[in-house]
């Protein structure tokens, strides 16, 4: 007896069906994944900051540790300022164990011909004018204003900055300076960085230059524009709290511009003369 073939039944309608599809199916589909693809848009990459380079990182937490030490460091000390045109002056830095500091600057004022010394204490600011050759009246004072308000532009020689206000500047993170070591100034000693500011204003944080400390935080050297610190022999011990040059007037303070040279009378012939 012969096998006769089973007729497709309703079950084999659908198979075929679905085979028919499946062809156009598979070629759609590539086209529609292409068109999706098209369509989504591009994850960009997210930019990053370029890290500072691993040695200026490491010589700006040098100088802000040796800046807090100096800010902690209270001694009296002679500096010998070199200034290109002008010879060498003796600067005395005094720093109390009270926080209250005085500096004394030969030539700082009056284009040079004046001596003056700035000091900050309890009571205010003060520029007090110290007896010199030029000018031998007795050493007054005049408030200028609060302990921590700075010395107007016009009264500053910016030789006291390096051992005040600037190491609040050194020891800031966020200040925008740049801090790569340095070679010591002839003569000086110590740790030393070059410093630049990175901001473009015209009121800079400090003076760009060369700032040096010795281990313990004392400032050894300080190169400007106003010229050369170098530390002259060895600190003595700290007072407890600074002195004023001299008593408090009221009266006008020294500015560091040249005074106009006064005019000469001019005698006219009196009435009655040939």
């Amino acid at each position: 007896m012969h096998a006769h073939p089973r007729p497709a039944g309703p079950t084999a309608k659908p198979a075929r069906r679905a085979r028919r599809l499946a062809g156009p199916l598979a070629l759609a589909l590539p086209a529609l994944l292409v068109a999706c693809t098209a369509d989504r848009p591009v994850a960009r990459p997210t930019p990053t900051s370029t890290p500072a380079p691993a040695g200026l990182d490491a010589a700006r937490d040098e100088l802000a540790a040796l800046a807090a030490a100096a800010q902690d460091r209270h001694l009296i000390a002679s500096y010998t300022l070199r200034a290109p045109g002008s010879p060498d002056r003796t600067v005395l830095v005094t720093s109390a164990n009270d926080g209250s500091w005085r500096v004394d600057v030969p030539g700082g004022a009056l284009g040079g011909t004046a001596d003056v010394s700035f000091a900050a204490t309890a009571d205010g600011l003060f520029q007090c004018a110290l007896p010199s050759a030029a000018r031998p009246e007795p050493a007054a004072c005049v408030r200028l204003g609060d302990p921590d308000e700075a010395v107007p532009r016009r009264l500053d020689p910016r030789v006291q900055h390096p051992f005040t206000d600037w190491l609040d500047v050194l020891t800031d993170r966020r200040a925008p300076l740049a801090v790569s070591p340095a070679q010591p100034p002839p003569g000086a000693s110590g740790a030393c960085y070059s410093v630049e500011t990175t901001s473009a204003s015209i009121n800079a944080p400090l003076d760009v230059g060369i700032y040096c400390y010795g281990p313990d935080g004392t400032p050894t050297a300080v190169r400007t524009a106003f010229g050369t610190l170098i530390l002259a022999g060895t600190p003595a011990p700290a007072p407890a709290t600074v002195q004023l040059a001299g008593p408090v007037v009221d009266a006008e303070p020294l500015g560091t511009a040249t005074p106009e040279p006064t005019a000469e009378p001019t005698v006219s012939p009196s009435a009655g003369t040939f």
